[in-house]
């Protein structure tokens, strides 16, 4: 299944170069989520939007954010890397995703401070 583009998630740039979100067999894999075309300037701002469209296609993939079992995160500054734990922090609760976050030299946007992907399993918050 190729997830639709919820409301305030920006469709890919070119349709058929890549899905924002695919689910098979209950297993969902998020494309690397930004905070392009908001407002958001800091790290913590961009984080917390980034997390927003995490969280609508989750529910495009008919899961929610407590079914998010690992999260890649790519930073420009890592020095920043509290600022995104901030906005994870008021985003998950309990059984955090396992997580890797990396600087990295630049990002698709040269405005963007962070770039988050996500992977779970539909429905396994239940199990936890």
């Amino acid at each position: 299944m190729n997830a639709a583009t919820p409301g305030g998630v920006p469709a890919p740039p070119k349709p058929m170069m890549f899905s924002n979100a695919r689910v098979h067999h209950g297993h969902f894999t998020i494309s690397g989520m930004h905070a392009g075309g908001s407002d958001a300037q800091g790290t913590y701002e961009q984080a917390v939007e980034t997390f927003r469209r995490i969280e609508l296609l989750a529910a495009e993939c008919g899961a929610s954010l407590d079914d998010i079992m690992a999260l890649r995160i790519y930073l420009l500054d890592i020095d920043e890397k509290g600022e995104v734990g901030r906005a994870r922090a008021e985003v998950f609760s309990g059984a955090f995703p396992c997580s890797t976050l990396v600087e990295v030299s630049a990002l698709v946007e040269p405005q963007l401070r962070v770039e988050i992907e996500a992977q779970g399993i539909v429905g396994s918050a239940a199990s936890q």
